[in-house]
């Protein structure tokens, strides 16, 4: 069958867990997988007059792969989406994620003084230490 077109989706695992991709379905030896293309988690947050906002972060924290495969025995349902807003956040999301990975910078010598913990500890000693008067 090979690959169908793009489109975004809300899933739900049989995990209980949700998110919000792009997703295309593979048809690959009798079964049928998902590839999500950077999966996000939106989360609401609320005051006291109720919500005020959303929290988006990657699915995935401790990788920087964009491009995951799931099969599709683990979903418990899929909504393909057309809302505007769910959408926008999760571009500007990609957006902003492109962006900071572009301008990480490596920390190096320039950046300021390395030092031990001794050495700067008797520096900060030394300045704020109040002198003795011996009147």
């Amino acid at each position: 069958m090979g690959i169908e077109e793009d489109f975004y989706a809300t899933i739900k695992f049989n995990s209980g867990e949700e998110i919000f991709a792009k997703v295309a379905a593979s048809e690959e030896e009798n079964r049928t997988m998902l590839i999500l293309h950077s999966p996000i988690k939106i989360s609401e947050l609320k005051g006291k007059n109720g919500i005020v906002g959303y929290k988006v972060e990657p699915w995935l924290k401790t990788t920087r792969d964009d491009m995951f495969i799931v099969n599709l025995d683990n979903v418990l349902t899929m909504s393909e989406s057309q809302d505007i807003q769910m959408i926008d956040m999760y571009q500007n999301f990609l957006r902003d994620d492109v962006r900071d990975k572009n301008s990480e910078s490596k920390m190096n010598r320039k950046m300021g003084y390395l030092g031990n913990i001794h050495d700067t500890k008797l520096l900060l000693e030394k300045i704020f230490k109040k002198p003795s008067s011996n009147t």
